[in-house]
C-alpha cells in the first residue's frame, strides 16, 4: 500500500503499475554490456562477470560498520580488523574493472574511516580525504553531534584526471581590488555581483541531505545528495566517461552521471531500491537539473 504523503511532500512514491513497468529496466545478473546498466544482484556474485577496465571512476558507499538493518539484511557491528577484512573481501577484485587513470571515492564515517584508509593505501595512491557536513539527525546529550562524513579520494596511479575548472567555487567578493589601470584584480562581475572563482577545498559545507520537499528524495535511509556526486563526477571524469557504483542504493550516482553526460553502471541487491533508481533515471531524462548546481558553477553557501 502506498504511503499517504502531504501535498508538498515530493518524496518518490511508486504505484504497482510503476513497479511492473520499471522492473523491466534493470537486470538480475551482469549483462553482456554494462553500459548504463542497473543490476539487481549481490556484488560478490556479480564480480566474476564484470568486464575489465571499463570504468573511469569508482564510487563506493558500502554499509557502514554499524549494528543495523541495511537493504533488508541485518548487519552486526564488527571490530576494526573484521571490518577491514570485509572490505578486502571485495575491494581488490573491483580494481580490475578500472582503467589505469581511474579515480576512486570511498565513503565512510569516523568509526570506519581508518579501515578504509588502510585498505586504500595498500592497493592505491591515496590523494585526500574530503569531509562533508551532513547536517541531519538528532543531537547527542553526552557527546558531540555526528554531523559529518568522510570521502577518501584515491587513484590507481599517478596519471589521473582532475578537472579543476569544472569544480571551482564561486565566492562573493566583499572588498574587490583593482589594478593600477582600474581593472578587476582576480575577480569578475556579472548581473549577480562581484565574485571570484576559487579552488575547491576538502571541507564541504554547501550540501543538503535530501529531505521530503526535494524531488530527488527517496525513503532510502542514507541517500547521498546529487550535488555531492556531481562534484566528484565533474572533477574526475569527462563527458562520455564511465562511472561505476557497486552499492548503488536509490540510484544517486547513476542519476548524477546521466544528468552530466556520463555513462554508468550500478549494482544494488535491494529490488525496491533498484525500482527507485529506475524511476529517478526516467525523470532525469526530462529534468537535467541538479539542485544547488547552476550554470556549471558551484556557489559558496549564502552567497
Amino acid at each position: 500500500m502506498m504511503k499517504q504523503r502531504a501535498q508538498r511532500n515530493k518524496t518518490l512514491t511508486l504505484s504497482e503499475a510503476d513497479r511492473k513497468r520499471l522492473s523491466s529496466v534493470f537486470y538480475t545478473k551482469v549483462p553482456k554490456t554494462v553500459n548504463d546498466a542497473l543490476i539487481n544482484a549481490e556484488l560478490l556474485d556479480s564480480l566474476p562477470s564484470l568486464p575489465n577496465q571499463f570504468a573511469d571512476m569508482l564510487f563506493l558507499d558500502p554499509p557502514y560498520n554499524l549494528d543495523k538493518n541495511f537493504n533488508g539484511f541485518r548487519f552486526k557491528k564488527m571490530d576494526h580488523a573484521q571490518y577491514r577484512a570485509w572490505i578486502e573481501s571485495w575491494f581488490p577484485a573491483l580494481l580490475r574493472t578500472l582503467k589505469p587513470h581511474a579515480s576512486i571515492y570511498f565513503c565512510g564515517d569516523w568509526k570506519n574511516s581508518a579501515a578504509i584508509f588502510e585498505v586504500l593505501e595498500k592497493y592505491c595512491v591515496v590523494r585526500n580525504r574530503i569531509v562533508w557536513q551532513r547536517e541531519k539527525g538528532r543531537g547527542a546529550a553526552a557527546n558531540w553531534k555526528n554531523s559529518c562524513e568522510d570521502i577518501w579520494f584515491a587513484t590507481i596511479g599517478n596519471d589521473y584526471k582532475f578537472n579543476l575548472d569544472a569544480v571551482k567555487i564561486r565566492k562573493k567578493v566583499i572588498a574587490p581590488y583593482r589594478t593600477k589601470d582600474g581593472e578587476p584584480k582576480d575577480w569578475q562581475e556579472d548581473a549577480n555581483g562581484k565574485f571570484r572563482l576559487t579552488c575547491p577545498g576538502n571541507f564541504w559545507d554547501d550540501l543538503t541531505v535530501p529531505y521530503w520537499s526535494m524531488p530527488e528524495n527517496t525513503d532510502h535511509p542514507t541517500q547521498k545528495p546529487e550535488k555531492l556526486l556531481a562534484k566528484l563526477i565533474l572533477a574526475s571524469t569527462d563527458p562520455g566517461d564511465f562511472v561505476f557504483d557497486p552499492f548503488l542504493g536509490s540510484g544517486t550516482t547513476a542519476v548524477a552521471a546521466k544528468k552530466l553526460g556520463r555513462h554508468f553502471c550500478g549494482i544494488e541487491m535491494n529490488q525496491e531500491y533498484c525500482l527507485w533508481a529506475a524511476a529517478r533515471l526516467e525523470r532525469a531524462a526530462q529534468d537535467q537539473t541538479i539542485q544547488g548546481f547552476e550554470d556549471g558553477i558551484f556557489k559558496e553557501r549564502n552567497t
